[in-house]
């Protein structure tokens, strides 16, 4: 099985967050932060940071990588989170998204992907972990299943490199 490459980013502001209600696609009906799979010739941080403008209308400027997520024994993916505490830009809806900020004690978790409640807290706290999930399903596809996670495994570290 190939291990696909995505982004995800949480803007952070005033102990606030931003995340976006997606409207269609992988994951539809769920909030998440914004990212997606890299394009040809691509890095990871270039994706973060077309994939951040195109789904929020927001250019990173000030940002860190601050996990590594695997879902490989469920999903065909490896998600690198990076949190952006400065940007440039307007918060804008696109056709993939719906973007809305919650203050830090009101995040959706229960509408968001089931393994966030176990990572969430961190990311948003400024630490960095390394983790790895695996979901009750290995055949949710379309990513809008009730997938609950059934196995995880959390490692703070210092640095992402």
């Amino acid at each position: 099985m190939n291990i696909i490459d995505v982004t995800n980013v949480l803007f952070i502001k005033n102990n606030k967050v931003l995340l976006g209600y997606k409207k269609r696609g992988f994951g539809k009906q769920k909030y998440n932060g914004f990212g997606g799979k890299l394009k040809t010739g691509e890095t990871i941080e270039m994706a973060a940071i077309r994939e951040a403008k195109e789904e929020a209308g927001l250019t990173m400027k000030k940002y860190y990588k601050a996990g590594e997520i695997d879902f490989a024994d469920s999903y065909p993916l490896r998600m690198h989170l990076f949190v952006c505490t400065e940007w440039s830009g307007t918060v804008a809806e696109s056709d993939e998204m719906m973007p809305t900020w919650f203050n830090f004690d009101e995040v959706p978790v229960n509408e968001m992907w089931d393994d966030d409640k176990y990572w969430f807290h961190l990311a948003i706290s400024g630490q960095r972990f390394r983790a790895s999930f695996v979901f009750e399903s290995d055949n949710d596809i379309t990513g809008t299943a009730e997938n609950k996670v059934v196995s995880y495994a959390i490692t703070l570290v210092d640095t992402l490199d």
